[in-house]
């Protein structure tokens, strides 16, 4: 018998987020060739942004017991530049090695840092330069506390749910993230305000 295949998941907050994303990723992406997405999740952003991007190609990548329901959105999509997704543990010191050693433009993920341990940020960043082009450049979206700015009161809630659900998880402090981009030679360039008191920054 058969097994049946994967259920197709759905997250609302990739389907509220997606055309802002996709409005504040457009001018930036102007003439890059090669993206790599970190934590793809669903596959929703890669799906809604892929086609109004098609002189990039776009390449997703999950954890290895999230590529089931990634791979159903991107072959029912079936876009000519969203190849097959890629395993990725940040947690494994080889990384960059299981995305096959290919360089990218832009690396770019979407509200995952406050899900990842602190420890796996870090093994992150330090590893970007294996991935990322000479000019290259890191784009994240999500929530940030920022040093020098009040924190909006449901950044704070969604910090404190965070950390009661599982200690290691929180909104990320900008600062903290911009010492670990000057550890590999990146700077932060943007700081784009997005709805729903979220950013996103530009490292490069």
């Amino acid at each position: 018998m058969n097994a049946s295949p994967p259920a197709k998941p759905f997250a609302p907050s990739a389907e509220r987020n997606r055309e802002p994303i996709l409005a504040a990723l457009r001018p930036r992406l102007a003439g890059v060739r090669r993206l790599l997405e970190i934590g793809s999740g669903t596959g929703q952003h890669a799906v809604h942004c892929a086609p109004a991007l098609p002189h990039l190609v776009w390449q997703t990548s999950e954890r290895p017991a999230q590529l089931a329901g990634l791979r159903c959105w991107l072959d029912e999509a079936a876009l000519p530049n969203t190849p097959p997704p890629l395993a990725l543990d940040m947690d494994h010191p080889d990384w960059p090695e299981q995305a096959g050693g290919a360089v990218h433009d832009v690396v770019f993920s979407a509200n995952t840092l406050h899900i990842m341990p602190w420890t796996t940020v870090g093994a992150w960043f330090a590893a970007l330069p294996r991935v990322l082009a000479p000019a290259g450049r890191l784009l994240v979206y999500g929530p940030f506390i920022e040093a020098d700015r009040p924190t909006a009161p449901s950044n704070l809630r969604f910090d404190a749910q965070l950390r009661a659900q599982v200690p290691h998880q929180g909104v990320r402090r900008l600062d903290a993230l911009d010492a670990l981009a000057a550890q590999v030679g990146l700077q932060r360039r943007e700081r784009v305000e997005m709805p729903a008191n979220n950013l996103l920054v530009v490292w490069g």
